[in-house]
Parts: structure tokens; C-alpha cells; sequence
């Protein structure tokens, strides 16, 4: 029996079309107007719009009872897809509850990629694969592709793996094999990347594998060449339902339109104004030309939000607006009342820290004048994952439970943890733990058997490892490459070690210089990887922390003890997280810090999409304001230190697009002069802000009283000084670009660039360096 007469013998388990044809439909009761409007239009193509909260996943689901209940389609005759699994788990038991039996009996509903790889193990001999062929995972692809970047015998620092990964990844999520990567895009990497990527799909075929952007790509690759396959796939899914929409990629977008060829009856959930995934493929142009792919499309928009207050929404709504790529549709809510949004300046983000601290325990106790909120209804939403620093640091040391979502807290992130190891060598060199961690961190060419013998000669001598280490190269028991290397790191440990009691450099300098020597932040500029840039940022998180701390001991102590303390579990946790991975949540109290230019919108992304990267950033504000259900606090820093350096901040941009009528500003006097962003007398919540904190004298949080306090004692070019801070942060170096200079361990090159006291310097030997202006002298006043 062939593939498809399987399918059409398949009668859908237990569901009988007839028995459910004669049914009440009770399910539609609950429903509003719009979302009965889009449960009910079944025959042709429709697309969904929905906003925020507002009940798209239960329209979803009960467009698929009705269809079974009404007949007019067999279970396995609806393709519903989603993009997680947790989504698809979700859609499968809300089905099951509204049918009052399981819906197991649905074989295509799931996630893109399970859909897919049901569909070619049937169709695998078209790809060139058996139909037990492999899924390699990320590290197994990354090894793969280091196999044929070193048999080309081409530098990995010039291809590294996970680069040339996330360059094929990119052609396969918008549907390019090999031969279809257009011209351009292949003559920007010197069409390397194209031979790579052939080379690359040759070998998984010889290993009867496939990655995870090959179960699309193989799928379409079909469907494009083999009309017959695709036609017998366009007769039988009679019904094609796609949640969020708004997130496809090119090659997901072609598979579902060529699906949707044959029926035309496709439903299509999602929100334009919720696209915030385009570093990952994602195209917000799928959903805004629906109507122009599926002609005669009917638009359903569901605007009746469940979740949120009307001030909220109309926050969310003052934003959205300014983007011009967008569907349109302004969400309203029956619940009246509620609180205004809440917009507050800081001086700086330690503050800002303490105070959404000082708020947390405040709504947990219920003194806000509000009933008590649980910390479990809380949560932090920050646009980069280094912000979450300031409050893990403050919420550990007041001892208010937090959990992280979507990654490890800030000191268990791999990055975090290496460059602690370095200092706690440098702190302790007879940590073995630590020198284990990084003795091979970057690669300096050890490997297990180098580091057995360095083991067998710390034992027999019992001695530290580093100690060992010493030995084991000066016996010459450790030669070439890694022996050389191995001798640089001991005497570099052994260098910082001497500077650590240094009275001239702080242990903030110290920290600077042991990451940039010992190749540490080189690794991660060098590599390709989506993530490195946050691992940098977090490592200049981690230099900035230590400036509360008198030196790295005191420091290192303080981690180990609130991260021992916290190791009790509580039940009640405030939520820390990413705008991005925030996407699908909602909380009763919502805090949205680091609203600043530069900070949010990333100027990282403004910079590499200009207005394109400018209105996804908006949609991710969006997004972050429509996660809140009754209480929505903004807040931003008139000044962060970026670098080492303190830098004045001027609140986003979005900030002026928040309507004035829905938004209460707590300001204190004086913070930006009598206003703040673009001018003074901007928008009228620019202008006013004076105005209203004269009048709101009811605000009376510690932190606000401190604010309040200090208003008047220093101005926003002068910043809170910290305690412990012996770094002249106006510092300047006085050399010029072009002058050669000599660095005691780099030796000759000429300054490059200059940042404050920070030299860039391209040395002859050992290539472009960041460095301290101290630690270099003149050419001329080397002596010889």
C-alpha cells in the first residue's frame, strides 16, 4: 500500500464526521463577534489578525472543532501548524476538551518541523536519503562543518564553523540550496560560503543526514520538483491553519503557499505588530501582503483585548503607531479603570536597581495601596541580557527570590564563570578548579594528554596545578605550541598576581587587562556566533560590578556567598528576562527598565537594518507593554558607565510616543533640566514633567525620597561616585593615532585608535590590541 492510500484509508481514530455533524455547538457561546466572525468563515483564505490578549489561540482552536463537528473536514484532512511544542501541546488539548475526546486522531497538527520530518521520512529517497536518516543537532553540524573548513586547509579564524553555520543556516530558513544562492550573496564571502555549503549538503547525504533547516528545504525542494507529490498533498490537507504567522521564513512561507495552492482554504493567525524575530529569518512581509498572495483573502481583526487595562493598551497603541509597515488595528478592552502606565527617571541603573527593588517588596507586602501581589506575578523585562546583572546583584543581596527564564542567571553563564576562574587564579593560584576551567580557554593547543601530564606533575610533586604547569614545561615535558602558550599563561598569572597588590591600578583596570591579555575577549570578538556580542556586553557587566567591591577577593567572596544563600529554593520568584523571550507571557505587574537611546532601540540593530531594525525594535516595546495586565512601569537612567566610562543617556524615543493622557510621571525635579528627550518643550509630557512632580507629592518610596534628596545635590553631568572608585573616569591618554609605541609584553606597533585611556594598537607581532594608556610608553622613550 503507497503513502497516500495509507492517508486515505486513515478515517481520523474514533472521530466519525457524521455523529459530530449532529452535535450542539455550545462552543461557539463564548466567543465575541470577530472571533465568531473567523471561527465561521471557512472556505477560502482568511487571515486573523490579532492583537495581544486577544483570545487568537482559542479562535484557532475552535475553528478546528468546528470544522470536525460541522463535517467538512476529517481530522486528517486539517494541517494545523504551530512554532513550539508547547504551543501544538496546547492546541491538541483544547481540541480534546471542546470535542470531549482525545485529539489524538489529528496526525498534522504539530510544529513546522515535526510536520516536516513525518513528511519526508515518507519522501526520502527524493532527497537523495533513506527514510531513517539523522537529525544532527547544533554541535554536531558546527564539527561537521570544521571537518571540511580544515581538509580545504583554510585558517578556521578566517571561516570559523559557527560562522559558516549561521550563513547556511540563514540561505536555508529563506529556501536557497547550493546552486539557487543568488550572485551577490555568494560573491560576499569570495563564494567560499557556496562550496562550503555544497561540500557540506554532499556529506550529510553520504551520512544519511539532515540538519534542522533541511526539513524545510528538502520538503519545498520536493514539492517544487515533484508536482505529483505536491498535488497529492494539495488534495488531501483540504483545511491549512498556521499560528503566528507573523514569524515564518521565507522557506516556511513557500511550503505553506505551495500546500495552499490546491484548496485555498488557509487561515493565517498572527500579528504584524508582534514580528520581532527578524535576526532569526523571520519575515513581517509574509503577513502584510496576505491579501495580495491569497486574492480575495478575507481580514478578520480581533481588537477585544482580555489581558491588559485600557491605559495599557492605549500606551502600547501610542507607540505602535509609528510604524509605517504595519496592518493597523487598535485594541480596546470592556474593563475600564485601572492604573496609568508609570514612567520614572534614575540616575543612574545601581538606582534604578534599588528602586524596582524597593517596589517589588512594597506590591508583595501590599503597601502601594493595592492588594498584595504575588512575586510570581511579577516581572523584569530588559532588551539585553546584561541588564539583568544590576538587578540579580541587588535582589541576591536583599534576598528577594528571582528566577531567570530563557538562560542561566548572570554569574552561571558560561562567560561569567571563565573569566571568574581567571581572577580567582589570580586571587588564589592554588584553585585547581579554576585552573581546569581556563588552562585550555581560549585554545592554546593542550590537549588531554597535555593536561595529564601537567596532573602527573602537580601529584608527584604536591604541588597546584599551576604550579605544575611550571614544571611540566620547564622539564619539557610539554613542547612545541602548547608549550609555549602554557609558559605565557603561568607567567601572565604570575604578572597579574604582583599587579593585584599594585596600589597603582585598580582592580577594575586588573580585570580589564587579565581578560584582553590572556585572549579571552579576543575569542569571543573573533567569534561568529549570534550570541558573542552579549558575551561581551555581559563581561563589561561583570568589569562595571566590580567597582562596589575594594578588590577582586572581596568581590569573588561576595559571589560565592549570595549565590550559596540563594540556593534555597523558594516558591515565590520574580521573573528576569528578555523582551524577546517574554513573547507569549502576560503578568499582573510588568517593569520595563533601560528605556534609553542607544540601550533600547538597540543601536546595534538600528545600525545594521536602519528603519527596518528601528520598527522591529518598536514592535518589541510593543510587546513588552502588552505583557502587562494591571500595572505597567517604565523606567530609564540619565546615566550608565558604558566602557568604564560614565556617559550621560537620553531616554528613547518611545518614551515621546507614549500618549500623555494614559502615563503618569514620577520624574523627580530637575533630572533632565525641566524636561527630557529631544528638548524641553517636545512633547507635552516632555514639557510637563516639571509640572506634575510639583503636584505629586504623594510618592513616598525610600528610593523616591532618596531621588528627591539628591536632586538638588548633584547635577546629571555629575554622577553618583562610588565608594570605592579610584579610576579617573575623564581620563585621556595623551599619545595621538599614528605614534609608535612599545608594550612591555606585545612589544612594537602604532596606535590605531583612541577611546579615553584606552589604546587600540596594531602591534607587529602580535596584531590589534586593546590596552591601557599606562601600560605603553613612546617609541622614542623605550630604552635600549
Amino acid at each position: 500500500m503507497s503513502s497516500f492510500d495509507e492517508m486515505d484509508a486513515f478515517e481520523g481514530a474514533s472521530l466519525s464526521a457524521r455523529a459530530m455533524a449532529a452535535r450542539p455547538k455550545p462552543y461557539l457561546d463564548g466567543l465575541n463577534p470577530a472571533q465568531r466572525d473567523a471561527v465561521e468563515c471557512l472556505d477560502g483564505p482568511v487571515l486573523m489578525l490579532a492583537g495581544a490578549g486577544t483570545g487568537k489561540t482559542k479562535a484557532l482552536t475552535t475553528r478546528i472543532v468546528h470544522l470536525l463537528t460541522l463535517g467538512q473536514a476529517r481530522p486528517n484532512e486539517i494541517l494545523a501548524v504551530t512554532f513550539t511544542n508547547k504551543a501544538a501541546r496546547e492546541m491538541k488539548e483544547r481540541v480534546g476538551r471542546m470535542l470531549g475526546q482525545p485529539a489524538e486522531g489529528m496526525p498534522w497538527l504539530g510544529t513546522f518541523h515535526s510536520i516536516c520530518v513525518k513528511l519526508l521520512r515518507r519522501h526520502a529517497e527524493l532527497a537523495g536519503l533513506k527514510s531513517n536518516f539523522t537529525i544532527l543537532d547544533t554541535d554536531d553540524q558546527i564539527r561537521l562543518l570544521k571537518q571540511l573548513i580544515q581538509a580545504a586547509g583554510i585558517d578556521d579564524k578566517r571561516w570559523p564553523a559557527r560562522m559558516l553555520a549561521g550563513i547556511i543556516d540563514d540561505w536555508k530558513n529563506r529556501a536557497l540550496t547550493p546552486e539557487s544562492v543568488p550572485v551577490a550573496a555568494a560573491s560576499a564571502y569570495n563564494h567560499r560560503g557556496t562550496e562550503f555549503y555544497a561540500q557540506y549538503q554532499a556529506r550529510l547525504k553520504e551520512l544519511n543526514a539532515v540538519d534542522f533547516g533541511d526539513l524545510l528545504l528538502h520538503m519545498v525542494t520536493i514539492f517544487q520538483n515533484h508536482p505529483d507529490v505536491l498535488s497529492q498533498y494539495q488534495r488531501w490537507f483540504r483545511y491549512i491553519m498556521v499560528d503566528e504567522y507573523q514569524d515564518t521564513n521565507v522557506a516556511q512561507y513557500m511550503w505553506l503557499r505551495l500546500l495552499a495552492a490546491g484548496h485555498k482554504n488557509i487561515c493565517c493567525v498572527g500579528d504584524d505588530d508582534q514580528s520581532i524575530y527578524g535576526w532569526r529569518g523571520a519575515e513581517v512581509g509574509n503577513i502584510l501582503r496576505f491579501e495580495k498572495d491569497f486574492p480575495g483573502a478575507k481580514v478578520v481583526r480581533l481588537e477585544q483585548n482580555y489581558r491588559s487595562t485600557e491605559h495599557i493598551l492605549a500606551a502600547a497603541s501610542g507607540v505602535i503607531r509609528g510604524n509605517a509597515g504595519r496592518l493597523g488595528k487598535e485594541l480596546w478592552t470592556e474593563a475600564t479603570g485601572g492604573e496609568k502606565v508609570r514612567l520614572i527617571g534614575h540616575w543612574d541603573g545601581e538606582e534604578e536597581a534599588r528602586w524596582i527593588g524597593e517596589e517589588i517588596e512594597a506590591m508583595q507586602r501590599g503597601t502601594r495601596g493595592q492588594d498584595p501581589v504575588d512575586l510570581n506575578q511579577m516581572a523584569i523585562l530588559v532588551r539585553a541580557s546584561h541588564q539583568m546583572r544590576a538587578f540579580e546583584d541587588r535582589f541576591l543581596t536583599i534576598g528577594l527570590p528571582y528566577r531567570v527564564i530563557g538562560g542561566p542567571r548572570f554569574y552561571e553563564r558560561l562567560e561569567i564563570r571563565d573569566a571568574m576562574a581567571y581572577f580567582r587564579l589570580v586571587v588564589s593560584p592554588e584553585d585547581d578548579l579554576a585552573f581546569e576551567r581556563i588552562v585550555n580557554t581560549p585554545k592554546r593547543g593542550l590537549g588531554d594528554k597535555a593536561q595529564q601530564k601537567i596532573q602527573i606533575a602537580a601529584r608527584e610533586n604536591g604541588v597546584s596545578l599551576l604550579e605544575g604547569a611550571r614544571l611540566a614545561v620547564d622539564s619539557g615535558e610539554i613542547k612545541g605550541k602548547g608549550g609555549a602558550a602554557l609558559r605565557q599563561l603561568t607567567e601572565d598569572l604570575r604578572r597579574w598576581g604582583r599587579m593585584a597588590g599594585d596600589s597603582d591600578i585598580s582592580h577594575m583596570e586588573l580585570a580589564e587587562i587579565i581578560l584582553d591579555e590572556s585572549g579571552y575577549t579576543a575569542m569571543w570578538q573573533m567569534d561568529k556566533n549570534p550570541d558573542s556580542p552579549g558575551r561581551l556586553e555581559n563581561l563589561k557587566e561583570l568589569v562595571k560590578a566590580l567597582e562596589n567591591f575594594e578588590n577582586l577577593q572581596g568581590f569573588l567572596e561576595h559571589v560565592s556567598l549570595v549565590m550559596d544563600n540563594d540556593k534555597q529554593d523558594a516558591e515565590q520568584k520574580v521573573s528576569i528576562m528578555t523582551l524577546h523571550a517574554a513573547k507569549g507571557l502576560e503578568f499582573p505587574a510588568v517593569f520595563l527598565p533601560g528605556w534609553e537611546d542607544g540601550l533600547f532601540p538597540s543601536q546595534r540593530s538600528m545600525d545594521e537594518s536602519g528603519l527596518k531594525g528601528l520598527e522591529e525594535e518598536r514592535r518589541l516595546a510593543y510587546v513588552g507593554i502588552t505583557r502587562a495586565e494591571k500595572i505597567c512601569t517604565i523606567s530609564f537612567a540619565g546615566n550608565r558607565r558604558v566602557f568604564g566610562q560614565w556617559q550621560s543617556q537620553l531616554p528613547s524615543r518611545f518614551i515621546d510616543e507614549l500618549p500623555e493622557e494614559h502615563v503618569e510621571v514620577l520624574t523627580p525635579p530637575g533630572l533632565y533640566g525641566g524636561g527630557y528627550g529631544a528638548a524641553a518643550g517636545g512633547t507635552p509630557v516632555q514639557s510637563r514633567i516639571d509640572e506634575r512632580m510639583a503636584q505629586a507629592d504623594g510618592y513616598n518610596s525610600p528610593g523616591w525620597k532618596r531621588m528627591q534628596a539628591r536632586a538638588g545635590e548633584r547635577g546629571l553631568s555629575q554622577p553618583r561616585e562610588s565608594r570605592n572608585q579610584v579610576i579617573d573616569l575623564t581620563a585621556t591618554s595623551s599619545f595621538t593615532i599614528g605614534e609608535r609605541v612599545f608594550h612591555q609584553k606585545f612589544g612594537y606597533g602604532a596606535i590605531t585608535g583612541i577611546e579615553g585611556d584606552k589604546l587600540e594598537v596594531d602591534f607587529e607581532k602580535a596584531g590589534v590590541k586593546k590596552v591601557i594608556a599606562k601600560f605603553v610608553t613612546a617609541h622614542d622613550d623605550v630604552p635600549f
